[in-house]
């Protein structure tokens, strides 16, 4: 069974939160950007952890849909996963809180992720 893009930004987050990313968020980007349907964010506190991160998403997702590009992961400082219709930011912290994408996309529904 294919998953639709709601369910793969649910898994992307229940992926990084099992690796312990911090602040996950999966924004609802219907009617905001043309860019994806989802944006899912997280950040780790090291640059281990955010590669953490994102091998523990890719592992998840590997044979479900098929990752498009992958951005980032050498300083693992900010890495960008693209799915197509989801696209997944792991951040350091550090960076995170200087790009707040978040406040960026602030009109952007907040999907509980955890269901």
């Amino acid at each position: 069974m294919a998953l639709n893009s709601l369910d793969v930004a649910k898994k992307a987050a229940k992926a990084a939160d099992e690796k312990s990313a911090e602040d996950i968020l999966v924004l609802g980007m219907d009617g905001i950007s043309i860019l994806a349907d989802y944006f899912v964010i997280c950040s780790g506190t090291s640059t281990t952890q955010v590669n953490a991160i994102v091998n523990s998403i890719e592992g998840e997702l590997e044979e479900k849909i098929e990752l498009i590009r992958k951005e980032g992961t050498d300083g693992a400082r900010w890495a960008v996963l693209d799915y197509g219709d989801v696209i997944i930011h792991v951040f350091h912290d550090e960076q995170r809180e200087y790009y707040q994408l978040e406040k960026l996309w602030g009109d952007a529904e907040r999907i509980d992720w955890s269901k």
